[in-house]
């Protein structure tokens, strides 16, 4: 039997094609229809908002909302010709994103979409990893990240680094019930010198890669200025990804078990083992 959450993952994957070049690609009409929207005009209005973060994160817009025309049944064997807009897997999330969240399925939409698309486009095949090497693989999207959150922060005004410590602990205490980076650190166990990113599983280091990913986005699109302010908005996108996690039915961050390996020694491991494979040891 399928839970809660797997079946309304479902309900995004059903509406799901592929395109000529064997992408995954959705129809915005039948996601309108999805996401509870009667009107198209309502609809597109969601897109063009989406659109424009899209262009404000640094992508262009094209390469992911292709406008076409498409030809749907009317009954009676007739067919007429319709606009519509294919959309990537990022084009969807970011539509969701712009969606009306007070409606149930786009909160779900939310979620589902900004973790797929994580894990899909900016992971390669990270379906087909194990969880060891999909802890590595998230860290380094994490470590990557966290530079465009750095530099997006600075832009807002956070300059000093113990301005920038209190700005990433506002984002733990949204992401953790409150729960700051020593809270984090304490509850795991750790020594003073393991930093905590080292110390998750893959789903923790999940939500940790979409905070961080999420407070440059809004702190760019929004312009946020004041080192403050980033600090809230960087709290009201961890707290906004824990609302989603608790929607879904998942297990908060800081319920989740800590793993016995840390990031670093599955990195030793995997040099050693590459060593060893080329004859260096």
């Amino acid at each position: 039997m399928k839970s809660v959450r797997e079946y309304k993952e479902q309900i995004f994957e059903s509406i799901k094609h592929e395109n000529e070049f064997g992408q995954e690609v959705w129809y915005a009409r039948e996601l309108q229809v999805t996401l509870g929207y009667k009107r198209w005009d309502k609809f597109t209005d969601v897109i063009h908002k989406a659109k424009e973060a899209c262009e404000k994160s640094g992508n262009r817009s094209s390469d992911h909302f292709s406008h076409m025309g498409r030809m749907v049944d009317i009954g009676s064997g007739a067919q007429r010709k319709i606009e519509d807009v294919e959309m990537s897997r990022y084009a969807c999330y970011l539509t969701v994103m712009n969606g009306d969240s007070k409606k149930e399925i786009v909160a779900t939409g939310q979620t589902y979409f900004a973790v797929k698309t994580r894990q899909q486009e900016l992971i390669e095949g990270y379906e087909s990893l194990n969880e060891e090497q999909k802890r590595v693989a998230i860290r380094n999207e994490i470590r990557e990240h966290n530079k465009s959150l750095a530099d997006a922060a600075k832009q807002a005004g956070v300059i000093e680094a113990i301005d920038f410590a209190v700005f990433q602990n506002r984002g733990y205490q949204g992401l953790y019930g409150g729960l700051g980076v020593k809270e984090i650190h304490a509850r795991k166990e750790l020594k003073k010198s393991q930093k905590i990113l080292d110390h998750m599983g893959s789903t923790e280091l999940a939500a940790n890669l979409f905070r961080a990913t999420q407070a440059e986005d809004k702190l760019r699109r929004e312009e946020v200025k004041g080192k403050r302010a980033a600090g809230d908005a960087h709290y009201e996108v961890g707290k906004k990804v824990r609302n989603t996690i608790v929607e879904l039915g998942g297990t908060m961050p800081e319920e989740l078990p800590t793993p016995e390996k840390s990031i670093k020694q599955i990195e030793r491991q995997i040099v050693k083992k590459d060593m060893k494979s080329e004859g260096l040891r």
